[in-house]
């Protein structure tokens, strides 16, 4: 005789697979059995919760190229590619005054800091012999022109720095 049914469509103290392992009940004979151990769901990993979603959608069209270049650039930066997009399309919008010979200037300005701080490099390499050479007694004749040289790239960083940081205090 069957009583409650404990799920939709399976008999009490029976199996849905008819026959497969029971978490409770007997072994068919009306003898008790130890329950069987439950595996734990798998954890996955839950989402960021954002108080608001994004309802609009756009769709983008890249090359091979380009969506390999857009993917490392989204993994890097640690998001998923269309939150990528998402910040980079704001970050143009939000600067809208920027005119194109402005971002000229400011790369060629970054490739001056670059280029100053690997001067500034091989000059202070080259401080670094000089160094090694007073400290053993000697005194090279080099000197005067090393020093006049580390002075030199020290004020050409100095000066791109400061044009770097004058131009982000511009309106």
């Amino acid at each position: 005789m069957q009583g409650n049914v404990r799920r939709r469509g399976t008999p009490d103290e029976e199996a849905a697979t008819e026959g497969g392992s029971q978490r409770r009940g007997g072994d068919g004979n009306g003898e008790p059995t130890t329950p069987l151990p439950v595996d734990p769901p798998p954890r996955t990993r839950r989402r960021k919760y954002q108080r608001r979603q994004r309802p609009h959608v756009r769709t983008t069209r890249f090359s091979d190229d380009e969506l390999a270049r857009v993917s490392a650039g989204a993994k890097t930066a640690g998001l998923t590619v269309a939150g990528f997009l998402a910040r980079a399309a704001l970050g143009a919008a939000h600067d809208l005054d920027r005119t194109a010979s402005r971002i000229a200037g400011e790369r060629e300005l970054v490739a001056e800091l670059f280029a100053a701080r690997r001067h500034l490099g091989r000059v202070g390499n080259n401080l670094n012999q000089v160094a090694r050479a007073v400290n053993s007694g000697a005194r090279p004749p080099e000197l005067d022109a090393v020093l006049a040289a580390t002075e030199r790239a020290v004020r050409r960083v100095q000066h791109a720095t400061d044009q770097l940081l004058q131009r982000d205090r511009e309106p």
